[in-house]
């Protein structure tokens, strides 16, 4: 599976990035893949190649990139709950620096350069993202409607401007939409109120809590990780993709 690093020009510097893609040639349908919080890593490498196994040119920037190259912060091999709260309270301030106005930017850059690619085909892409990631999934889908024809999220937050704001943000979205949250992320009650907004905002959607999983459950190098739900992401990942990419 053919991978390289790369580096994408934006506003504020270089983004430096990890791309997978097919071995067999030719142009592919384009996903923007946007990791958790812990960032580039062995684990989000190792999706890429996954998913670009399925005939897609993936791209995962380092979306912390002002604050250095990936990884950002030391990391274990493996990030135990004993780890997990001194780790999160190096990137908290990282990802509170991470305004709405530089996830609008950056998602712009990382579009261009991902659909300038020779390797990638004509046409709209997918984004995805997971934990951290998912909120900006869904800020590029609806900051850029004509170029994004499919979206996931996976255990992570959909919007963070409180229910207020949900309406008007969802409505901007022409993708199609997938939300898989953990079970310590979401209660069923939340997920009726979100599904609501989205059904309310015309969004063509499928909005789940896996059961039995905690925040992180896609990410092997944690403990969080469930090998049943990341099956289960798969299941639901790769036809929202194909259907929606004309991806086969």
């Amino acid at each position: 599976m053919p991978t390289t690093t790369l580096r994408i020009p934006t506003t504020d510097g270089q983004a430096d990035a990890f791309a997978a893609f097919p071995d067999r040639g030719g142009r592919h349908p384009g996903v923007l893949l946007y990791p958790d919080a812990f960032g580039i890593r062995p684990v989000l490498r190792e999706l890429a190649r996954e998913l670009a196994g399925h005939g897609y040119y993936v791209l995962v920037p380092n979306v912390f990139y002002r604050h250095g190259p990936a990884p950002v912060i030391e990391l274990p091999e493996h990030i135990g709950e004993e780890v997990r709260p001194a780790i999160i309270g190096r990137l908290m301030p990282l990802i509170e620096a991470h305004t709405a106005e530089r996830i609008r930017s950056d998602a712009e850059a990382y579009l261009g350069f991902l659909t300038a690619r020779p390797e990638v085909a004509a046409g709209p892409v997918g984004v995805i993202g997971y934990c951290i990631g998912g909120l900006l999934a869904m800020r590029t889908a609806a900051a850029h409607p004509g170029q994004v024809a499919a979206v996931a999220g996976f255990h992570g937050p959909v919007v963070a401007d409180g229910p207020d704001g949900l309406h008007g943000f969802l409505s901007k979205i022409t993708a199609r939409v997938h939300l898989g949250h953990a079970e310590t992320d979401m209660t069923p009650e939340a997920l009726g109120e979100l599904n609501q907004a989205l059904d309310a905002a015309g969004v063509d959607h499928t909005s789940e809590i896996y059961p039995g999983t905690v925040h992180g459950f896609t990410m092997s190098d944690t403990d969080a990780f469930d090998p049943s739900a990341l099956r289960r992401h798969w299941d639901r990942l790769l036809p929202l993709l194909d259907r929606s990419l004309g991806n086969g």
